[in-house]
């Protein structure tokens, strides 16, 4: 018998560093930066769009040895299948049976592909742990449940005054030369989405600190990006100290094979890691107040400040680690710069 895949999970909402952590940990030996792997049936094998090596995912030579071992005929089934499945509206039902002890997220026959896809990520990349940043909770519920895998969670948060404010930047969705835009919901919209998907997570997950459960905050993690990567890639089950870091906060990427994510996942080269900090100059007063209403039962649980430049808490009570829809107003913010290495 085949030992399990290792995944280690991304999971909590977007923009809040997993295109950054995905993409360094990719650099490690024995890891393979797999990015989105939910994404893979539509924007993969659907649209074939790029892998982070930068060709169509179809012309990448090692996601065409994967993809021999998939039943790519029925892509578009599975990825209508999968958005079918982890609707917001099943919530509930998954929490309820999350509490009795059963599999929150039901079997279904597309599971057998989706643990052919983990097993042939391994076998042909000989990872020894495979980063998924899919982030959606009730897909990383799902996966937890498939044979043959070994879920551990690294669960990242980030202020979500700032989630808030980079989900409103106009960014084509691989890069500025794509027509396509990622999604760009109203400030209300994300501030509840950052609400509900960080407390899914904690509640799926945070009992299996420290073992299978790790919590980071994007601020801390760019506050001291070397020492952080260094203890999520322990946390993972890999050597912290073969990372690419160059200088404390520097590191040198190669490319990854990664499935859609931020479009920072291209990046090569020498790359610093800074905190991108330009919400706390151009989120709107009246934004900044809406967020932070809607989101004031995660702010003191993660740590972070009601009033804008207020202390955060160094190390929030109730980490469960040893680290420390609804419609709403569009934010009034400034067209952006690039600010440092932008989040996933």
């Amino acid at each position: 018998m085949n030992p399990p895949v290792r995944v280690l999970y991304l999971a909590g909402s977007g923009r809040s560093g997993s295109t950054l952590v995905t993409t360094v940990l990719g650099q490690y030996d024995g890891v393979f930066a797999a990015g989105e792997l939910r994404y893979l049936w539509q924007r993969g094998e659907v649209e074939n769009r790029p892998c982070g090596c930068g060709r169509p995912l179809r012309d990448c030579p090692l996601w065409g040895e994967v993809r021999r071992e998939l039943p790519t005929d029925r892509a578009a089934a599975i990825a209508a299948g999968l958005r079918g499945r982890l609707r917001m509206r099943g919530l509930p039902a998954l929490l309820r049976r999350h509490r009795r002890g059963v599999r929150p997220v039901p079997a279904h026959p597309d599971d057998a592909a989706l643990a052919d896809l983990y097993a042939a990520v391994a076998r042909h990349t000989g990872a020894r742990v495979v980063v998924d940043s899919s982030k959606l909770p009730p897909y990383g519920a799902l996966v937890g449940a498939l044979p043959g895998i070994e879920l551990r969670v690294l669960h990242l948060v980030r202020d979500p005054r700032a989630t808030a404010f980079s989900w409103r930047r106009r960014r084509g969705l691989d890069g500025d030369a794509d027509p396509e835009l990622m999604s760009r919901p109203p400030v209300g919209k994300a501030a509840l989405l950052w609400l509900v998907w960080n407390t899914v997570t904690v509640r799926l997950w945070a009992d299996r600190a420290p073992a299978g459960y790790l919590r980071v905050r994007y601020e801390d993690l760019t506050a001291e990006p070397e020492a952080t990567l260094r203890r999520i890639a322990a946390f993972a089950g890999v050597d912290p100290a073969g990372g690419p870091f160059t200088g404390p906060a520097t590191v040198r990427l190669t490319p990854t094979h990664s499935v859609a994510g931020n479009p920072s996942r291209h990046r090569t080269g020498p790359v610093p890691i800074t905190a991108d900090v330009q919400w706390r100059h151009d989120l709107s007063r009246r934004s900044y107040a809406l967020v932070t209403a809607l989101t004031a039962p995660g702010l003191r649980r993660f740590g972070y400040p009601w009033r804008r430049g207020g202390p955060a808490a160094a190390n929030p009570a109730g980490s469960g680690s040893s680290v420390a829809v609804g419609s709403g107003r569009s934010a009034q913010v400034r067209q952006p710069a690039s600010a440092g290495h932008e989040e996933g």
